[in-house]
């Protein structure tokens, strides 16, 4: 039997999730957990509601980071677009950051994945890049036309203002 948030999740538009979630705030840990639970429609609709909601460093997301990164590589690419974006809204700590840039850049190079995907991917490592500039050369590495070729028009020039900007 589906809980009442399983039946919201799946059945409402966003403005009847975030009304739902607004009254039962103690539904968001279940919410976090749905991200993992292999279903893709509730597990991406989980992630977008969580980013939709939560401010920036939310203390509730804090204890499932580590969990949230390392399940990016296993996630659809729907799915790794809104963990990105949620990760995007959060401080990493030092112990994560390796992690998070492998898990990045192998989406990054993964030509073949939805251009949003990849944007996200490589907006977090050039986040990263801002505290370690080591990476820089890296970004010159990622950036090759190869890489760059299946992106629309519109992400390269959103990609070109995020890179300018590290300068």
């Amino acid at each position: 039997m589906l809980s009442d948030l399983e039946i919201i999740l799946s059945s409402s538009y966003k403005k009847e999730m975030a009304s739902y979630l607004y009254l039962h705030p103690e539904n968001f840990e279940q919410l976090i957990l749905f991200v993992f639970n292999r279903n893709d429609k509730l597990s991406w609709r989980s992630a977008w509601m969580i980013f939709s909601l939560m401010p920036n460093n939310d203390v509730r997301i804090q204890p499932h980071l580590k969990q949230l990164i390392d399940y990016l590589p296993n996630a659809g690419e729907s799915l790794q677009r809104e963990l990105l974006k949620i990760i995007s809204k959060m401080e990493i700590s030092e112990e994560y950051e390796a992690f998070l840039v492998n898990h990045c850049i192998s989406i990054w190079e993964q030509v073949n994945k939805s251009p949003s995907v990849r944007y996200h991917a490589l907006k977090t490592v050039l986040r990263l890049t801002k505290k370690y500039p080591e990476l820089k050369s890296e970004i010159e590495y990622l950036i090759q036309e190869h890489y760059v070729e299946t992106l629309s028009p519109a992400i390269r020039k959103m990609l070109i203002k995020e890179i300018t900007n590290l300068k």
